[in-house]
């Protein structure tokens, strides 16, 4: 198994990742490989940015990132992702209220995973009701993430 399989993220703990040099998907002509796919992460903990980003981009996925709630929502609406991650308790805006804002005012749902330190089933109901894709508790193993990301982007 990889070393990106097997780090477990919101413990402070680095995945061993090489990140691919030179990739350069945009404007794919017949035979080559389309644009990657974009994924907004919003966090303010820059270990857990920094581990999802190395992961991700590895993989081949484009990443952008934003590091408190209010900065993810524009980020959110100029950028339009083909994938959200999303922290619940940030500086700013929560993760709650950025996921409720984009409910209201995207008419094509977001897919969105909403990550959290919260043990409380209350926060997991209320996310399920407000349309989130995944839930992932932390710490979780980039395994699990990876396992979202690839069913929700695929």
């Amino acid at each position: 198994m990889s070393p990106e399989a097997t780090a477990v993220v919101g413990t402070g703990v680095f995945p061993s990742v090489q990140v691919g040099q030179g990739r350069d998907y945009s404007m794919a002509a017949e035979g080559e490989k389309p644009a990657p796919k974009r994924i907004l992460l919003v966090d303010d903990d820059y270990e857990i940015i920094e581990s999802l980003r190395v992961v991700l981009e590895a993989k081949g996925y484009e990443v952008l990132v934003a590091r408190d709630g209010n900065q993810g929502l524009a980020m959110a609406e100029r950028e339009d992702p083909d994938l959200l991650i999303l922290d619940m308790m940030m500086p700013k805006r929560s993760g709650f209220l950025v996921l409720e804002k984009l409910r209201r005012s995207r008419r094509v749902p977001l897919r969105i995973i909403m990550i959290t330190a919260n043990e409380g089933s209350r926060h997991k109901a209320y996310a399920e009701r407000l349309g989130v894709d995944d839930y992932l508790r932390k710490p979780f193993g980039m395994d699990r993430l990876m396992e979202s990301v690839n069913r929700l982007l695929a």
